[in-house]
């Protein structure tokens, strides 16, 4: 049986608040790798932003609120103890989905920086892809927000500005990991974040989830999945502690075996009409949600 560690997160009145959040019981063995089995379950006592709630109700999220049931936006950026006020990075915000409530919860408020990974070392694909961010995810933010494009801070990693380590409150890192980790990039790129982070900064991790006995050959990235103990001693091994889990992002439908992994889920279903209402039926990954806070 899975248990889950969770925050009993409170009504935060200041970013003073957020630096030393309680954890609601004991996260022992997270050293090790291991994972969390084997401790107490916790429950999560959310309690609703109204500022998050205004954001996710905007008509401009009307096609994103289908994935909503799967990516449980509100208790994911409370888990994570998202608020106005705090400065957060986005990385690898891809089609902007969760930039139309980062973004527009941050405006006036606090900071949203879009970042995507350096790609000088990168396949050609990648480059093509995420490359040129200061330039172009601006403009795409204004469309999907419309915010001033001149308002959204946009990077890649070798292009940070020097000014801006030690000053991030959140670095969120929603279904990015593998994408690191398949294309070689997971140490330069972890090593940009935690210098981004104040000494008190968090990493959010949300990642499709491989079970704990699946091939190394599944795990790798290439099929999206990873497994949960090779992902707290990666982040772990970067300099994190991972620090609270959550099951808000679980699908035990999901048994996570599929021949072109992740992928032959929703909303990508890349398979077609092959097994099509199989997937839609199972929904979504499962998904590991873990915090991890930036250590000495």
């Amino acid at each position: 049986m899975r248990c889950v560690f969770t925050y009993a997160l409170a009504a935060l009145a200041s970013t003073t608040a957020l630096a030393s959040p309680v954890l609601a019981g004991n996260h022992g063995g997270s050293g090790s790798g291991s994972g969390h089995d084997g401790h107490e379950a916790h429950t999560v006592a959310a309690s609703s932003d109204p500022a998050l709630q205004i954001v996710l109700e905007h008509p401009r999220r009307h096609a994103d609120r289908a994935r909503d049931a799967y990516r449980n936006p509100a208790a994911t950026l409370e888990f994570f103890q998202v608020q106005p006020g705090l400065t957060v990075v986005e990385y690898m915000p891809g089609a902007g989905w969760y930039t139309r409530i980062l973004a527009p919860l941050l405006a006036g408020n606090g900071r949203y920086i879009a970042l995507n990974s350096d790609v000088t070392r990168a396949p050609d694909g990648l480059k093509a892809y995420f490359g040129n961010t200061a330039a172009t995810f601006p403009a795409k933010a204004a469309e999907w927000t419309g915010l001033p494009a001149n308002s959204i801070a946009a990077y890649n990693t070798d292009t940070l500005p020097a000014e801006l380590n030690g000053t991030v409150d959140r670095v969120l890192l929603v279904r990015a990991l593998h994408n690191m980790w398949r294309n070689d990039m997971m140490h330069r790129e972890l090593a940009a974040i935690r210098a981004l982070l104040k000494e008190d900064g968090y990493v959010g991790v949300v990642q499709h989830r491989a079970k704990e006995d699946a091939p190394a050959s599944y795990t790798d990235g290439h099929k999206g999945y990873m497994r949960e103990s090779d992902v707290v001693a990666l982040l772990e091994a970067h300099g994190f502690m991972a620090v609270g889990w959550s099951d808000i992002n679980a699908n035990p439908k999901d048994g996570a075996d599929h021949d072109i992994g992740v992928w032959a889920l929703p909303p990508a279903l890349r398979k077609g009409d092959e097994g099509r209402e199989a997937y839609k039926a199972i929904g979504e990954s499962d998904r590991m949600t873990i915090l991890f806070r930036k250590r000495p």
